[in-house]
């Protein structure tokens, strides 16, 4: 198994903006092609802004390459993805996107078989 973290820094204003646009957007089109969320999660860093950061399961790196080409070649995806860009208005994107987007890839440390409950 492959985990991949996918860290976001937003003005808190944003943070519901951006969770709906997750739920409503990205979320489905990640399922739709075999992607496995394990959570996402938010913390307020100061007043103006807060880290949003989501963990994600996966077989092999290889497999996470290809669900994102697949998300890319979804003409439906990203026409909705661009739809929503448009409404939240494109312009604030570099006001309330406080840093680079992260992402890490990381192999497990535990046996999972060891932590089940029997």
């Amino acid at each position: 198994m492959i985990y991949r973290r996918k860290t976001y820094i937003v003005a808190s204003t944003f943070v519901d903006e951006f969770n709906a646009l997750f739920n409503d957007i990205l979320l489905p089109a990640q399922l739709k092609y075999g992607a496995r969320l394990i959570g996402r999660w938010h913390t307020q860093l100061d007043e103006e802004s807060s880290e949003i950061f989501a963990m994600w399961e996966y077989d092999t790196l290889e497999q996470y390459e290809e669900i994102e080409r697949k998300i890319k070649a979804d003409q439906d995806h990203v026409r909705r993805v661009q739809e929503r860009f448009d409404q939240l208005g494109r312009h604030r994107y570099a006001e309330v996107f406080r840093q680079e987007i992260q992402q890490q890839f990381f192999t497990s440390a535990v046996d999972r078989e060891r932590t089940i409950l029997k």
